[in-house]
């Protein structure tokens, strides 16, 4: 049974191992090994973890006690990340967050929740209901990464 809790400081390591594992072993299909490693060598930054924690809506998932998964919402409505250990993919993890994210952003008063989405993230949110606006290009430490502005209806 997952249980949906809100992050502590505490979870941090588990958190940054579940960033940079399913970067490495998931996205990888998707992006180069630089873009591979310059993406999860973020799980480093611990200051911005735990600003993340502190200053946003940071839920984490658990499967008998061990944390499984996690996502974020920043700016009341937008849905800044989404991570699910690389064990325990296609397990409903991804869509029970997702699921209390996208109740948390109706609560915070809006009606569309907007995100930045990989190239392998899309066909997941898409199969949510989430409708591409537009493909774009973000730059991190001076490479180009392709991914996917995504919104849906609430």
């Amino acid at each position: 049974m997952i249980q949906i809790r809100e992050a502590t400081l505490d979870d941090i390591p588990f958190i940054t191992s579940i960033f940079r594992d399913t970067i490495v072993h998931i996205n990888a299909k998707d992006y180069s090994e630089k873009q591979i490693k310059v993406w999860s060598s973020g799980a480093d930054d611990i200051e911005k973890w735990e600003e993340r924690i502190k200053n946003t809506y940071f839920i984490v998932a658990e499967l008998k006690d061990n944390i499984v998964g996690f996502a974020y919402l920043t700016k009341g409505c937008y849905f800044d990340g989404l991570f699910v250990h690389k064990d325990y993919q296609r397990r409903g993890i991804a869509t029970k967050l997702m699921q209390i994210i996208e109740s948390k952003v109706i609560d915070n008063g809006y009606e569309v929740i907007k995100s930045d989405v990989s190239i392998t993230a899309l066909p997941f949110f898409e199969d949510q209901y989430y409708d591409v606006e537009k493909k774009q290009k973000k730059n991190l430490k001076g490479l180009a990464f392709e991914n996917y502005l995504v919104s849906k209806a609430l």
